[in-house]
């Protein structure tokens, strides 16, 4: 497979932190890339420098080959990322509709599909289909007409996610997508992006705190410790690396498992 995202020897630092050093890893298109380690490992600062949500220190990020390590997070979303977050981040007051059609109208908007609907209202049945499409994939449609705070917690996070596919994206990461669910949200939550990744042929990056989830989606994961590549490799690697068991997951939980 080709390689879709690169990350070569990347540094980050807040003032005299330093939370991410040196680290280099590189996914390959269709692939779903699980980076995982300790609290205070780094993760959710290795994704906010992927996107352009913070600028590395040095080091290079390459997106289908083309180096983005100087454009910001808008522009990386053009060009093909998406994003959700730890805490979902949606639009509270509206419908759960037109939480999907402003999504849609941001894309045309952005990528000149097609000017949004404020400009041209005949195209407004045609966005409202596309987001109707949208939360049948989510489960969502019974919720369309519902303000977006009054759902639940798992469902505002298949909200987050719906946000970000209208984008269309060919890489989408997922920042602890199954975080605060129940297990049986989070099991639904699993087999959805499951379901989702086959069907759109995406690539997928996730972090993630439950090794359940994350054996059940990953090809290939990255372990971080305090900020540095402790290992990268398969499951099975991963599971058998001594030193993953000892940092993060444990001699019980590979001896269960393998």
């Amino acid at each position: 497979m080709s390689t879709i995202l690169e990350v070569s020897d990347v540094h980050k630092s807040y003032g005299s932190l330093k939370v991410i050093k040196g680290v280099t890893f590189e996914v390959a298109k269709g692939d779903t890339f699980a980076i995982i380690g300790p609290n205070g490992a780094g993760k959710t600062t290795m994704f906010k420098v992927i996107t352009g949500e913070v600028k590395r220190d040095s080091g290079t990020i390459r997106y289908k080959g083309e180096d983005v390590s100087d454009k910001t997070e808008f522009e990386r979303v053009r060009l093909g990322m998406g994003r959700t977050f730890q805490v979902a981040r949606t639009y509270p007051d509206v419908t759960v509709l037109d939480n999907i059609v402003v999504a849609i109208e941001v894309r045309r908007a952005a990528r000149n599909e097609n000017a949004p609907h404020w400009y041209n209202v005949s195209l407004r049945a045609d966005i409202v289909a596309e987001a109707e499409e949208h939360l049948r994939d989510l489960g969502l449609s019974d919720k369309r007409d519902m303000e977006a705070r009054f759902l639940s917690h798992g469902d505002k996070k298949r909200l987050e996610l719906g946000l970000a596919l209208a984008g269309m994206p060919e890489v989408l990461m997922l920042d602890e997508p199954t975080a605060g669910m129940s297990p049986q949200d989070r099991h639904a939550t699993t087999e959805l992006i499951l379901r989702l990744r086959e069907e759109k042929k995406m690539t997928v990056v996730i972090t993630e705190h439950d090794m359940d989830v994350i054996f059940e989606l990953a090809s290939r994961i990255l372990v971080l410790n305090h900020g540095e590549a402790l290992a990268v490799g398969t499951i099975e690697e991963i599971r058998a690396n001594p030193l993953v068991q000892d940092v993060y997951l444990g001699k019980e939980m590979y001896s269960a498992e393998g």
